[in-house]
């Protein structure tokens, strides 16, 4: 099992460039950031990490967010072995041409080193900024996995959808990687199980639990539904344990890459959390 790093990358943390060599000088295997556009002043959207019967308000740093391709990018430039990961793009509310162009730059550009976290997005008010329904995200993040995959990996690409179409187009680079990133879809619940087992190639729940006994299941069986190798599912955990015993637990399940969080945008925090993860991760290992 790998073991990374994620984090808020906003403009008061340290810069992507200086993040990412830390990283990757620690021995840690990636870097994986989220992103939002913008946050809607309304809060007509509870935010989900709200503690049960509370209204906890929304954590500034979420519009702090430096924008996530340009930051990655920033990091792919000076290192040359940690996965430069999404956790998680809101792909619905890209342009899907434009957002496979940028992934696919990427990836040829470090070598086959990205993985494409897929969210569909929580806040109601910021999908409607950007035209996006809240009850159509799903079906229109298909169709935008769908066109990307297409312009990936086709010569001649096209996608007829149910919300989006691709007309018969060239586009490069082709990734690095075939086929493109592997693509790696967050939430949990029936439909996103199904939707996983449909089209993407693994699962990213937010978990610090040291197992996944009882959960990892009933994606298994919606692999075998749709007539794939249940087996051959990806599981990448942000939000992982910070217990040595833990991680150890989730690598003898399968899991394929843990990412530890950090939670400060204050410099000096952040590389005091680099320096107790870089140890976590070394105990974990020597428990594998």
């Amino acid at each position: 099992m790998k073991i990374g790093i994620t984090l808020f990358d906003t403009d008061r943390a340290l810069p992507p460039v200086t993040l990412a060599r830390e990283i990757e000088a620690r021995g840690f295997d990636s870097i994986f950031l989220p992103e939002h556009s913008h946050i809607p002043t309304s809060r007509r959207t509870r935010w989900p990490g709200a503690r049960p019967g509370q209204d906890d308000p929304l954590p500034e740093y979420y519009s702090h967010l430096h924008d996530q391709m340009v930051a990655l990018s920033m990091a792919g430039a000076v290192t040359e072995r940690i996965l430069l990961g999404t956790a998680v793009t809101l792909v619905p509310q890209h342009d899907p041409i434009w957002l496979a162009k940028q992934l696919a730059s990427l990836d040829h550009l470090t070598g086959g080193r990205v993985v494409l976290g897929v969210g569909y997005g929580w806040n109601v008010e910021q999908g409607e900024s950007h035209g996006v329904g809240f009850t159509q995200r799903r079906e229109r993040t298909e169709d935008c996995i769908n066109i990307m995959r297409a312009l990936w990996r086709d010569e001649v690409a096209s996608h007829q959808g149910q919300q989006l179409s691709l007309q018969p187009s060239w586009a490069y680079p082709k990734p690095a990687q075939p086929g493109g990133p592997p693509i790696i879809v967050g939430g949990m619940g029936p439909r996103t199980y199904d939707a996983i087992a449909r089209y993407a190639d693994g699962w990213m729940p937010i978990t610090a639990r040291g197992s996944l006994q009882g959960r990892i299941e009933p994606l298994q069986e919606a692999f075998t539904r749709h007539g794939r190798d249940p087996q051959s599912i990806r599981i990448f955990i942000m939000g992982a344990p910070e217990d040595p015993e833990k991680l150890a637990s989730l690598a003898r399940e399968g899991v394929e890459h843990a990412c530890l969080t950090i939670w400060s945008e204050a410099h000096d925090e952040i590389m005091h959390k680099l320096d107790e993860f870089q140890r976590i991760a070394e105990q974990a290992r020597a428990l594998f």
